[in-house]
């Protein structure tokens, strides 16, 4: 049988059971929840996530997803773009006191080495023993093969030091 990949964003005020009404049109067309990030955040509810469904489903269930607005969730669906190849994978954390900027900076750098953000987990909290806001994050990358990844770990270090954070770099083991 032929499938269709499928991505969702969706967002609204957050309620009990967003995620079950989702799931259960999903699984009333007879799709497959592949992958999903979802998270509540001032009183909203956010997610993107990405289904299978067959083929000749599709309609029916961008129909009943397209209903779900009545709940107060607006789904937005798109054709999922076909699988990259995913073999050089980073990850990145970095903590230190917040400030404006930190996002921006690391991001910059990323950019100018032509690296993609796959996921990005951000926030705050209290230092423990002085009380400073602290900001944390850990961030998915992808490097293509090209990427000179000394120089972007070099980079990073540079502005790490500049932003007065932490950052540690993992690499993936070579075989």
């Amino acid at each position: 049988m032929n499938s269709k990949a499928l991505v969702l964003t969706c967002f609204g005020e957050d309620s009990e059971g967003l995620v079950e009404a989702l799931a259960r049109a999903i699984s009333a067309h007879g799709g497959n929840w592949l992958e999903s990030r979802m998270a509540r955040l001032g009183g909203r509810f956010a997610g993107i996530l990405q289904v299978d469904v067959p083929a000749g489903n599709e309609e029916a269930l961008r129909a009943d997803l397209a209903g779900l607005d009545s709940r107060g969730l607006c789904v937005v669906v798109e054709a999922s773009a076909e699988a990259v190849h995913r073999d050089n994978s980073l990850e990145l954390e970095l903590i230190g006191q917040d400030h404006p900027g930190i996002v921006h900076e690391i991001a910059r750098v990323l950019a100018a080495n032509g690296v993609n953000v796959e996921e990005l987990d951000t926030g705050c909290s209290n230092a423990a023993e002085s009380g400073e806001t602290l900001f944390h994050a850990r961030i998915s990358l992808h490097a293509p093969d090209t990427v000179d990844t000394e120089k972007l770990f070099r980079e990073l270090e540079a502005i790490a030091l500049d932003l007065m954070v932490d950052v540690v770099i993992d690499a993936p083991e070579e075989p």
